[in-house]
């Protein structure tokens, strides 16, 4: 017995609710919508535009959902996050690319607290992290440098045996 559009609806909106953090009233218009969008799935008619545009409008301003602290997403309106970048993957199968390019969020805005920004870099800058990379960075440079002149130094020699050969 296939189920029916309810039940759909109702297991939807519960896998929803068991990731995400609803208020009733969300929890009700997240209902409403779901049965909508199937109703109008099950008749064959597209999705009408307006409801497209009502997904993509943000559940917040810019400045309500990067906060020292906290991030917040703009999609569900959840908060209480250090980095949206898993929340979005697993949540919205969505990457930060097309999250900032969808709220024109530029890229110098972090999708992370500050705070927590803050804390990884204290701590990268107590254990030395940025001396180790510079390190391994000038190690690199040193044997590209040898690969080169090891690559200059065979065709020079060949170059003068050329010279030696016609002269």
């Amino acid at each position: 017995m296939a189920p029916t559009l309810l039940e759909l609806t109702a297991s939807i909106v519960s896998s929803h609710a068991a990731v995400s953090e609803l208020s009733t009233e969300e929890l009700v218009q997240e209902i409403q919508k779901v049965h909508a969008t199937l109703q109008q799935l099950e008749g064959g008619a597209a999705a009408p535009e307006a409801a497209t545009e009502e997904a993509k409008a943000p559940a917040m301003t810019l400045k309500k959902a990067f906060q020292a602290d906290q991030v917040c997403c703009m999609i569900c309106g959840k908060g209480g996050m250090k980095t949206l970048t898993r929340h979005l993957a697993q949540v919205h199968q969505m990457k930060p690319g097309e999250y900032r390019k969808q709220f024109n969020i530029p890229s110098s805005q972090p999708l992370t607290a500050k705070k927590f920004s803050e804390a990884r870099k204290q701590m990268a800058k107590d254990r030395g992290l940025a001396e180790n990379l510079a390190k391994a960075r000038a190690v690199r440079a040193a044997k590209i440098q040898e690969k080169k002149a090891a690559a200059e130094k065979p065709a020079k020699t060949k170059a003068t045996r050329a010279k030696k050969a016609t002269a």
